[in-house]
């Protein structure tokens, strides 16, 4: 059993899957009239570096739709790694809650959160990866299409954490992965030789394109994020000067297999990388995809926490 929720590519193929079942099970059971306590008297600190709706809100309704609390630590609070080192912040943490929750810039700051605390992290985002985001998007996908296996998913845009961990996702669980980005925006070459070694094994088919429109045929999910993440404003402006063919718009969707499905992590930048109409058209997944985060982080914090 693993104590952490790093990266992706650090489960099999069949523990994502039982996360997967377990997240199914759990909203069935939400919507069905509540989720069992199962994690009363369990608390999970959440550090934030970066803001977020999403990943806030998602951690602490699972945590209390569960019977736990959870614990909002912001940026002035701790100061990761400046104003206390990461190693006391981890070992200070495990003696008042139960759990790690942290979305930081570095990536090396989560891994060393894993290494000096006795119980379990969350990577709810890194600079390197979101995994968290990338279990939402299975989840979303797996009930769209019933499987993962043979489905084909194009990402539209910078190859940025997103695009890494649905990748990886996609590697794993044998589903096809195309992206389309401008040269100089691609993926870690690390990222990909990784994935690459994890898609022979699964059957997956990985294909790398700089053409949008070559990339999205054939298309059962079109993927796009924003053009520039946080911590790039600095490059907004040349971004906004290079990525408009790679906007995701109602030809692109039509491009796409007839019944595809559109998704996009938030927050969206409207008529940058997607248009209001796709946004709001009937291909869109954006909302479900969104309300998903709470449902495969429950199963996060539940499979962590639960004996912890």
């Amino acid at each position: 059993m693993h104590k952490d929720f790093l990266d992706i590519v650090d489960y099999s193929q069949d523990e994502l899957q039982e996360l997967l079942n377990l997240a199914v099970k759990l909203k069935q059971e939400y919507q069905e009239g509540g989720n069992e306590p199962v994690l009363k008297g369990k608390v999970l600190a959440m550090i934030f570096q970066k803001p977020s709706l999403r990943t806030r809100v998602s951690f602490d309704m699972a945590m209390r739709h569960l019977g736990g609390d959870a614990l909002y630590l912001s940026p002035a609070e701790i100061g990761l790694g400046t104003r206390e080192s990461v190693a006391d912040v981890a070992r200070v943490l495990e003696g008042y809650v139960q759990g790690i929750m942290a979305r930081v810039f570095a990536h090396q700051h989560v891994l060393e959160l894993a290494h000096w605390a006795k119980i379990p992290v969350i990577n709810g985002l890194s600079d390197a990866s979101h995994p968290c985001q990338a279990l939402a998007d299975a989840l979303t996908i797996y009930e769209n299409y019933g499987r993962l296996k043979g489905i084909n998913i194009t990402y539209v845009g910078d190859g940025n954490n997103v695009a890494v961990s649905l990748m990886e996702i996609s590697a794993k669980m044998g589903a096809n992965f195309s992206i389309a980005n401008p040269e100089h925006y691609d993926m870690p070459a690390a990222a990909v030789e990784v994935a690459r070694e994890i898609a022979r094994g699964s059957g997956s088919r990985l294909s790398f394109f700089r053409d949008p429109h070559e990339a999205v045929k054939h298309a059962d999910v079109i993927y796009t994020d924003t053009w520039t993440s946080m911590g790039q404003e600095d490059e907004a402006a040349e971004r906004e000067r290079v990525f408009p063919p790679y906007r995701v718009n109602d030809q692109l969707v039509s491009e796409g297999n007839p019944d595809d499905i559109v998704m996009h992590c938030l927050p969206a930048h409207r008529n940058q990388e997607l248009t209001d109409s796709v946004a709001d058209g009937s291909h869109s997944r954006i909302f479900p995809q969104a309300h998903n985060r709470l449902h495969a982080q429950k199963a996060i914090v539940y499979t962590l926490l639960k004996g912890a």
